[in-house]
């Protein structure tokens, strides 16, 4: 078990270190991604760190693709191979520039190895501000999933890896959210690797959750709808647990495929994309979230869902149950048991079993998200700040 907020760099310095105070006047920020806030795990991930950087008096811009009401802006987009429903953004480089040229950051932050994440490692250069690395996807992994990231997708595979190189190699600091994925950045070619927590929405801490309800029979999935997220054993649970209701929000190359089963199963809803603000409600109104993925760095649905104090099911590949203060929240697929089985398990466990699991998701999500905010205000203020380690609340 991976213990929250150490990591290979701590140990020596961690008694050496004052605790940050949350405090970020004078910091000046960008963030650059090719990920847009409303479309993905990483996009919202920057998003809601954003939100809370500048709550606390940073200036922060984050520089990226936007995506609203079906198009794309930001630059040239480009279909992204595997899934259509995701681009590559060709960024516009004055805009870029005249936004950078405005902030003057003392550190960029670059989590993405596209186009919008290179354009952010040359300006870092220019503006000579630090270099830090968010590491979240491992591409090698998602193309032996996707027969079309096989046939097609070859060439951008390498781009993405060859870019993620030259990030490592220039970048102060690499970061990941599990320990997996730091394995897989010093395997790349990372000198220097930290632990990094996640962010949760301010509305998901602040707004006051909802009870659960004294019986478990609405199951919600919410993510992108592609092979590394195991909808098939979504749709099996559905159609071996009649008596739930199960609904699948989202989008990606497997829409088509979805949209039938749901036709086809009368307790399984497709209910599509949802805007970021609706997610609240959505989680709310739900019983159990399932993250059953075969690939999975982290799972930020599943620790929303815990700050809403949700009862959360989640697959052994979710990076998620790295992080020891998480993990007792958490219900875990076990390894001969399908995920109808792990629902009907749990489902049968005392009402107050469950309101006591749900507590302790939140309690473990709340305060992963205090340590990791003063985690990154650390690494942003600090040059010789490594992975997340001495960290107090």
């Amino acid at each position: 078990m991976l213990n929250p907020f150490q990591t290979d760099s701590a140990l020596s310095q961690a008694q050496s270190r004052p605790a940050c105070t949350l405090e970020g006047t004078g910091l000046r920020i960008a963030i650059v991604s090719d990920a847009a806030p409303e479309r993905n795990g990483v996009g919202a991930y920057y998003r809601d760190l954003a939100e809370h950087l500048k709550a606390v008096g940073a200036r922060v811009d984050l520089i990226s693709p936007r995506f609203r009401a079906g198009q794309w802006y930001g630059g040239l987009a480009l279909p992204l191979p595997g899934d259509p429903t995701q681009r590559f953004v060709l960024p516009s480089l004055p805009l870029v520039m005249r936004r950078m040229g405005r902030l003057q950051p003392d550190v960029v932050i670059v989590p993405t190895p596209g186009p919008f994440g290179m354009v952010g490692l040359v300006l870092a250069k220019r503006w000579r501000a630090r270099l830090v690395v968010g590491f979240h996807t491992h591409f090698e992994r998602l193309a032996e999933l996707n027969d079309d990231w096989l046939a097609r997708g070859r060439v951008a595979q390498a781009y993405l890896n060859t870019c993620n190189r030259a990030l490592f190699r220039e970048g102060a600091l690499v970061l990941a959210n599990s320990e997996e994925m730091l394995d897989i950045a010093r395997g790349i070619g990372a000198k220097r690797v930290g632990l990094m927590g996640t962010p949760i929405p301010k509305a998901f801490l602040d707004t006051p959750p909802k009870p659960l309800s004294p019986s478990v029979r609405r199951v919600l999935f919410a993510g992108r709808l592609a092979p590394e997220k195991n909808l098939r054993a979504v749709v099996e649970a559905a159609a071996a647990l009649p008596d739930m209701q199960f609904q699948i929000a989202g989008d990606g190359p497997l829409r088509p495929w979805l949209m039938d089963e749901a036709e086809r199963l009368p307790n399984l809803h497709y209910v599509g994309w949802v805007k970021r603000q609706q997610m609240l409600p959505l989680i709310d109104s739900t019983d159990v979230l399932v993250l059953p993925s075969t690939v999975e760095s982290f799972g930020t649905i599943a620790l929303e869902a815990m700050a809403r104090t949700r009862l959360v099911v989640v697959s052994s590949q979710c990076g998620i149950l790295s992080w020891e203060t998480l993990q007792r929240g958490l219900f875990q697929i076990h390894g001969n048991e399908t995920l109808g089985d792990t629902l009907a398990r749990v489902r049968a466990l005392d009402h107050a079993i469950l309101e006591r699991k749900a507590g302790i998701a939140r309690d473990g999500a709340r305060e992963l998200n205090d340590r990791n905010l003063r985690h990154w205000l650390r690494v942003l203020r600090d040059t010789e700040a490594g992975g997340a380690d001495d960290v107090s609340i």
